[in-house]
């Protein structure tokens, strides 16, 4: 019984700081829930048989009004929720924006032994963006990851990473990222252009970057939330270990998909709480 429903952007990202409010026909509320981190929202307050309207808001986001018909049963499945940000192609407020490793991840994936895929991440780094007052396009980011925070759930694996087989930590112990240019490529995407550092070779690198919105945190800070993917090539970077396998499959696929789930924080620093 109760309120089952899912926000999400135009492009599919959860929405987690959202709220669902429900109203009977009088206009009276009658329920009123937050999402969780994935966007869910599951609230089991019983209501009677009915008609609802619930509406959806979420700082940074046009609010959202749909109906929901109450069963006998009384339960209000809403389904998916859609909150188109406000604002149309605008980024963050201006200015330094700190990047919150406890609140982002970077992560790869690559193919192994050409039917399943490896995922890893990154468990050290930090980074800052700076949001250009006037032209987004003049708008930078710049990130350090240390290399030899890779982890895949494989210590055996993670050992052979960090080798001179692929990251050699010991003479390349950091891996950076500093932006050349920023173009726009649609509604609340971007591409930013920019210059990889990884295993002491320096190449151009695009990310694919969607804005998912700002808001308010707990600790009285301004967040803003972004999701950026790429595609590289190890022997781009020259990495070119491999282990081949039986009937000629690479063991480790030659292709790494980049994903970041970034969080940033307003200003120069991250807050202490």
């Amino acid at each position: 019984m109760g309120l089952t429903a899912r926000i999400r952007t135009r492009d599919g990202w959860a929405v987690s700081h959202a709220v669902v409010t429900v109203t009977d026909m009088t206009g009276t509320q009658v329920l009123r829930a937050e999402a969780d981190a994935e966007g869910a929202v599951r609230d089991a307050t019983e209501l009677a048989p009915g008609a609802y309207t619930v509406i959806v808001t979420a700082v940074g986001y046009a609010p959202a009004a749909s109906s929901a018909i109450v069963t006998a049963s009384g339960r209000a499945e809403v389904g998916t929720v859609t909150l188109a940000r406000q604002g149309g192609t605008e980024l963050p407020p201006p200015g330094p924006w700190t990047i919150d490793p406890a609140h982002s991840s970077v992560g790869a994936v690559a193919q192994h032994l050409g039917i399943s895929s490896v995922h890893g991440r990154f468990t050290d780094f930090a980074g800052r963006i700076e949001i250009a007052p006037d032209e987004v396009e003049k708008s930078r980011v710049e990130a350090v990851i240390r290399a030899e925070s890779i982890d895949t759930g494989n210590g055996m694996r993670d050992t052979h990473l960090r080798s001179a087989d692929f990251l050699d930590i010991e003479k390349y112990p950091e891996i950076t990222y500093r932006s050349t240019g920023l173009t726009a490529a649609g509604a609340d995407r971007w591409t930013v252009h920019g210059e990889l550092t990884l295993h002491g070779v320096v190449r151009p690198v695009d990310l694919d970057l969607a804005y998912l919105g700002t808001g308010s945190d707990p600790w009285g800070g301004t967040r803003a939330a972004f999701r950026a993917t790429t595609e590289l090539r190890r022997e781009d970077f020259a990495m070119n270990y491999n282990q081949i396998v039986q009937a000629g499959i690479a063991a480790i696929g030659t292709t790494l998909k980049v994903e970041l789930d970034i969080q940033a924080v307003q200003g120069e620093s991250l807050p202490s709480a």
